[in-house]
């Protein structure tokens, strides 16, 4: 193998699939990336894959001649980015692929590689249910939804983001268990792409949970993307695939039955309480350094007669505090305590200048939506119950 690349577009490449080597490889070829370079083509592509997640992406190279091989993901990331980017690089390597030279302005390298045969397969879905989605609506269900999934492992179906299709809408929905974070989407699917297989079963209705891990990447990958660009994706038996413009990202899915998070969502509220959004997130904010002292809790209380809302906290042997704002109250006076944390997560994704919180009790959920459209987001948070 031997070829000529920039460096500036190799050392984007190799910080890209870096995300997907794996830390602690239960394979020691699971700590490198995997380089592929066609002469035919002119470019040569770079894979990380840790066997849950993979991503592939390629670049344009002056390749003199083709062939494969691995390299140690953190060493060639850690050279090739401290070289200079004003001389491109070469690249070439012996019979074997597993001696490389790396040749720049700024000096010559040998890294010692690995067989490209003993790289495993991103594995690539040729079968099932394929759909091609505007990008634009993903990266919103995802920057929606990601936030509200679990950390805990030992809930390992809420470390994921729940994704729906049914026809040309996505529903994505995510949850720790305190708190909710729903979207809803019309439109999502590219124009004229629809499933041509008539013996293929309703390709565009089916659901599928996907690890946080997996979809973030995904969604740094699209926020380089142009809103019109289109992404194919691919799920059969376990396994999904991302596909747009010369990048992969390939994910397993996470087994088992999401929760009925609808249920969770009462159909009445006696309280309804409507504000603005900004000045909400500034009071939260300024409150939350002194909430963030002890236990990130806030209360919410409301007096009708003055038309205000008053948000307080009170850090044990340290201080309080409490910030005063306008809103307008449907139901009698509400008392209710929040982490203030769920709640600023989820008003940041709100694009709306005013919301909704709604409400039954100071121990039932309350739900948060952007105002006059209560379809669009749902944000569902536990309250924090008072002591008297």
């Amino acid at each position: 193998m031997k070829l000529v690349c920039s460096q500036l577009e190799l050392n984007t490449a190799l910080q890209l699939v870096s995300r997907a080597v794996a830390s602690r490889p239960t394979h020691p070829v699971l700590a490198n990336v995997l380089l592929t370079a066609d002469e035919g083509t002119g470019r040569v592509s770079l894979t990380g894959f840790d066997l849950n997640l993979g991503i592939q992406t390629s670049i344009a190279a002056e390749v003199e001649v083709s062939g494969a091989t691995t390299l140690p993901a953190r060493l060639f990331s850690e050279i090739v980015s401290r070289l200079s980017s004003e001389s491109p690089i070469t690249l070439s390597s012996d019979s074997d692929g597993q001696q490389i030279d790396l040749i720049s302005k700024s000096g010559t390298y040998k890294m010692r590689g690995m067989s490209a045969d003993d790289f495993p397969e991103l594995p690539l879905v040729e079968s099932g249910t394929s759909l091609k989605l505007k990008a634009e609506a993903l990266l919103k269900s995802l920057r929606a939804t990601l936030f509200a999934s679990s950390s805990d492992e030992a809930k390992q179906i809420l470390t994921g983001v729940h994704l729906c299709f049914d026809k040309n809408t996505m529903e994505a929905a995510a949850t720790d268990g305190h708190r909710l974070a729903i979207l809803n989407l019309q439109e999502v699917l590219n124009d004229d792409v629809l499933s041509e297989d008539e013996n293929e079963h309703d390709s565009n209705k089916f659901m599928v949970t996907l690890p946080s891990r997996s979809l973030r990447e995904l969604e740094r990958l699209i926020g380089g993307w142009k809103e019109d660009d289109v992404v194919s994706l691919f799920y059969d038996r376990g396994q999904v695939v991302f596909l747009a413009s010369n990048q992969i990202i390939t994910s397993r899915t996470l087994e088992g039955t999401y929760p009925n998070y609808k249920q969770l969502i009462p159909e009445t509220f006696s309280h309804s309480l409507e504000l603005d959004r900004c000045t909400f997130i500034s009071a939260l904010e300024r409150i939350a350094v002194l909430a963030d002292q002890h236990n990130n809790v806030i209360k919410l209380s409301t007096q009708k007669d003055s038309k205000l809302v008053n948000i307080s906290a009170d850090a044990q042997d340290v201080g309080s505090g409490s910030e005063s704002l306008s809103g307008t109250l449907d139901g009698d006076d509400i008392q209710i305590a929040f982490n203030v944390r769920y709640l600023l997560d989820g008003l940041k994704v709100m694009n709306s200048d005013r919301i909704t919180l709604r409400c039954n009790a100071p121990t039932a959920p309350a739900i948060f939506n952007p105002f006059g459209d209560t379809k669009l987001f749902t944000y569902l948070v536990m309250p924090v119950q008072i002591r008297s």
